[in-house]
């Protein structure tokens, strides 16, 4: 829709600029037919509005523009219709309609780049309610921040909008990978919670591609961070390497560890304490979350980096079910480097867990295995009491989370595979579901392909 619309304002731009040129107007006449033409861009704007309703954000710059411009020239037509004037001259149209194209595209990235998704279809009946809320961890410093300032976790809830009296649901908290967001994986909590589940989806300040902290302002990515993140690989120095990992992993596992707790505290205590960051719109909807949450039944679930913070979160904590990893490297799991070969953790892995794969990784284990390489997630999987290992053909790393879904343009650009994305979330909602079903709600025994 959005590049339907761009080539609609264009063309009337051109027909604009194209009648300026071949018949050369007074520019009386030719301010007539600029009102004209802004009228029916607005018009052509509007429908879009009208016909796509849900991404109406998307169009309402453009169309701010737009009502500048036809306000402009409504002024200078009313202002100039009885003067005499020369005539307009086409190298100035011209200039005009690139200028206006030009500032049109700019102003439609957010509709070239991003589609109307709002979630795939859920299995479940429980209607999904949302709020949210900062968590101030007064026990740690912010370390990327300059002025001593206490560390903030954003929590977002998603939760169960018809619970009756007494009802409560397990909790599963998530992590987003680097530089990612909280609702990267927004379809995998709606599946949850149709199905009766709590979902906490965490932001890390700094980690995340951008957040909110409680004075309202927006805290964005960490350039060192994102930049040492994406070039990781040329850093040949494992003790270098090791180093960015338990930093990472500090901090993040700090996040969800305090999360847990408060979330913890706030449930037994029936109300949110003085760490709890609440906008007073969202006050009631966090009672209503802290009473329905039944945290002795607890899964931890994340993408990429998310997901090796809530692996190494299952090995330290006893209060966890189960743990899924959608993707990532179990970046805790690295203890040290000896003779410059990596020593990983072999220690039994207690809580259930379940390690999904894109077909690149998934394929290239055994080659690494038959070379002496010591994988982490083949270890923890290996060692665990329960452990499940699955590679889905056709994907890469970002079809693990909704972005491609969101916006093509991203997910190809950060990695998504041949299959389609849509086929592929579908596939781990449903397994998600299953796993969790099994080990955190004791409903059933967990199956699950090695491949899909």
């Amino acid at each position: 829709m959005g590049f339907f619309a761009w080539i609609i304002l264009a063309i009337l731009e051109i027909a604009l600029a194209g009648r300026t040129c071949r018949k050369k107007p007074d520019k009386k006449t030719w301010r007539r037919d600029r009102l004209v033409i802004r009228g029916a861009e607005a018009g052509a704007l509007v429908l879009c509005l009208v016909c796509s309703p849900a991404q109406k954000w998307r169009f309402v710059p453009v169309l701010v523009f737009l009502g500048i411009l036809l306000g402009i020239a409504a002024l200078a037509w009313l202002l100039r219709r009885k003067k005499e004037d020369g005539a307009k001259k086409p190298a100035a149209a011209v200039a005009s309609c690139v200028l206006c194209i030009l500032v049109f595209c700019l102003l439609l990235i957010p509709a070239f780049v991003f589609t109307g998704y709002n979630g795939l279809p859920v299995s479940g009946d429980h209607p999904i309610a949302e709020t949210s809320a900062i968590l101030i961890d007064s026990s740690r410093t912010d370390p990327f921040e300059q002025d001593g300032s206490f560390r903030e976790v954003p929590v977002h809830f998603y939760y169960p909008a018809d619970a009756s009296a007494g009802e409560q649901f397990p909790l599963v908290v998530f992590s987003h990978g680097a530089f990612g967001y909280y609702q990267s994986n927004f379809s995998t909590y709606r599946e949850l919670v149709s199905n009766g589940y709590v979902v906490a989806a965490l932001d890390h300040p700094h980690h995340a591609f951008f957040t909110m902290d409680t004075k309202g302002q927006m805290v964005l990515v960490d350039t060192d961070f994102i930049n040492t993140a994406m070039n990781l690989n040329s850093i040949s120095d494992k003790q270098e390497q090791l180093s960015l990992y338990q930093s990472w992993m500090t901090l993040r596992t700090g996040d969800m560890n305090f999360a847990l707790d408060a979330i913890k505290a706030a449930v037994q205590a029936g109300a949110a304490d003085e760490s709890w960051f609440v906008s007073a719109g969202d006050a009631e909807a966090i009672r209503t979350v802290l009473g329905i949450t039944d945290t002795s039944r607890i899964g931890l679930m994340g993408h990429s980096m998310g997901g090796a913070t809530s692996v190494e979160l299952g090995r330290e904590r006893s209060d966890i079910s189960a743990v899924i990893d959608l993707d990532g490297t179990m970046l805790g799991e690295y203890l040290a480097v000896e003779n410059g070969e990596w020593t990983v953790n072999d220690a039994p892995y207690t809580v259930p867990v379940l390690d999904f794969n894109n077909w690149e990784s998934y394929t290239d284990r055994e080659e690494y295995i038959a070379r002496g390489y010591r994988y982490p997630n083949v270890e923890v999987v290996g060692h665990a009491a329960e452990g499940f290992s699955v590679g889905i053909r056709g994907t890469k790393h970002m079809d693990f989370t909704d972005l491609p879904l969101l916006s093509p343009f991203l997910g190809r650009m950060l990695g998504s595979g041949e299959r389609s994305t849509e086929e592929t979330m579908t596939i781990v909602n449903s397994v998600v579901l299953d796993f969790f079903n099994s080990y955190v709600k004791g409903e059933g025994v967990f199956t699950v392909q090695d491949t899909y």
